[in-house]
Parts: structure tokens; C-alpha cells; sequence
């Protein structure tokens, strides 16, 4: 009984990051001075996105910023790690601490809270007639890209020829090459 009592208090305080992450503390944003340096998420930072650099967040998190002192809210994406000081929680992007009024002071109080998307994978009915999915906008002649597939690097890895493609007109080159020696003779 001791043992799963340790095991279980081990995986709550090692594993539970992201539940002691704090959810409210001071803000700051970033200098000018960083714009165009690279982010721990490999992205060169913009002043102008909507982003930010938290300690505790995974890489990827949206989280929903407010100002205290004026109410306004702000959604922003975690693409660094940061700061580095105990006086802040969360470093801002400065086109975020513009939207929050935080430019004047240098820093504020927020709360921060994650957002995740509430998506329902299925809706289960139990008319037939209602469709999942509408298929009406499908043309007879074929099917749609994906939306998945329309990213742009996508199509440009789609445009690029391919190195067995390549290699397989070349080998059909020679192979065509050597039927008609064989056939001259």
C-alpha cells in the first residue's frame, strides 16, 4: 500500500507540469531587439505575430491571456521558453502586448488560462437522413484536394520531380536502347 502511495505521489509531482503551471503573475513582452532571432520551436520570432514564451506550456499551446487592470483578452501561442526570472510568468510578443495595453507600463498583471477546441468527432442520430458529412459539393468528375493537402509545402514537394521517377526514365531509356541494338542484329 506505502509503495503505490509513492508511486502514485511520484507521477502526480514529476508528471504534473503542466497542473502547477501558474495561471496568474506578471507579464512582460519582448524587445525589438529580438525580432528575427530564432525561438525554441525553430521559428524566427516577428514582433508582429501573436505569440509568447512560457516556462511550464507545451510548445504548440494556444493560451488565453486577460489583463487584469483592464479586462482585455489576447490569444497567443506558445513558441519559446521563458523568461528566465521569477518576477514574470509569461513573455509576451509585442504585438500582443499592444492588444493588452502593456506597452506604456513594460509589464501587468494577467491570468492565463490554456484553450483547448471542442471537437465532437461524431454525431450519433438516429434519422438517416441526417448526413455527417454533406458530399453534395463533390464535382462528378473527382474528388476535391484535401484540405491537408493544399499547404504550400505540400505543393511544392508535390511540383518537385521525383528521384524515382527520374531514375525510372533513365532505365527505361536504356532498356529502350538496348531492344533496338538487340532487335538491329
Amino acid at each position: 500500500m506505502q509503495n503505490r502511495l509513492l508511486t502514485l505521489s511520484l507521477i502526480f509531482l514529476l508528471g504534473g507540469g503542466i497542473l502547477f503551471a501558474q495561471t496568474k503573475g506578471r507579464a512582460s513582452y519582448y524587445s525589438d531587439k529580438l525580432h528575427g532571432n530564432f525561438m525554441s520551436n525553430g521559428e524566427r520570432y516577428n514582433k508582429d505575430s501573436m505569440t509568447c514564451a512560457h516556462l511550464k506550456y507545451p510548445l504548440g499551446t494556444i493560451l488565453k491571456v486577460r489583463n487584469l487592470s483592464n479586462g482585455k483578452e489576447v490569444f497567443v501561442k506558445v513558441t519559446d521558453r521563458g523568461p528566465h526570472t521569477r518576477r514574470f510568468v509569461i513573455d509576451l510578443s509585442k504585438a500582443a502586448a499592444k492588444k493588452l495595453d502593456i506597452i506604456r507600463s513594460g509589464h501587468s498583471m494577467v491570468e492565463i488560462t490554456p484553450y483547448y477546441e471542442n471537437k465532437v468527432p461524431y454525431r450519433w442520430t438516429n434519422n438517416p437522413n441526417d448526413k455527417e458529412v454533406d458530399i453534395s459539393f463533390i464535382p462528378a468528375a473527382g474528388f476535391t484536394t484535401p484540405y491537408w493537402q493544399l499547404d504550400s509545402t505540400f505543393l511544392a514537394k508535390k511540383n518537385q520531380p521525383h528521384k524515382i521517377k527520374h531514375l525510372q526514365k533513365k532505365v527505361n531509356k536504356i532498356l529502350h536502347e538496348n531492344l533496338n541494338k538487340t532487335s538491329k542484329k
